[in-house]
C-alpha cells in the first residue's frame, strides 16, 4: 500500500524559507512513474493546487501565487519529493499535502490517487 508521509512543516516568520518533504513509502520502483503534486488547505478554504512535477522533473507547474517563490523537486533514487518555499507570506499558512498521480499531470485534487496526511506551515507576520 502506497503511503505518502510529509515532514518539515513549522512556524516561521514572513520572509523566511522552509522546505517540506514527502516520502513515498512502499512505492519501490513505481515512484518514478508517478506525477507528484503539492496542495494546501487553509482553515475554512478548499484544498488548492500549489505545484506538480513530472516523473523526470523536466516539467513543473505552479499556481500563480507561488511562482518565483516556491520550487518543487524530486529525488527518484530516494522516493522523495520536496517543496522549497522562499519569501513566505502569512497567506501561505495552510496544511500542505503531498499527492501522487498515476495518470497525466494536473492541477485538480480529484485526479490524484494517493495523499499524505499533511504538514502544517504557519507564517507569522
Amino acid at each position: 500500500q502506497v503511503q505518502l508521509v510529509e515532514s518539515g512543516g513549522g512556524l516561521v516568520q514572513a520572509g523566511d524559507s522552509l522546505r517540506v518533504s514527502c516520502a513515498c513509502e512502499n512505492c519501490g520502483r513505481s515512484f518514478i512513474s508517478y506525477f507528484m503534486g503539492w496542495f494546501r488547505q487553509a482553515p475554512g478554504k478548499e484544498r488548492e493546487f500549489v505545484a506538480y512535477i513530472t516523473w523526470d522533473g523536466a516539467i513543473t507547474q505552479y499556481t500563480d501565487s507561488v511562482k518565483g517563490r516556491f520550487t518543487i523537486s524530486r529525488d527518484n533514487a530516494k522516493n522523495m519529493v520536496y517543496l522549497q518555499m522562499n519569501s513566505l507570506k502569512p497567506e501561505d499558512t495552510a496544511v500542505y499535502y503531498c499527492a501522487a498521480d498515476r495518470g497525466a499531470p494536473g492541477i485538480t485534487a480529484a485526479q490524484y490517487d494517493y495523499w499524505g496526511q499533511g504538514t502544517q506551515v504557519t507564517v507569522s507576520s
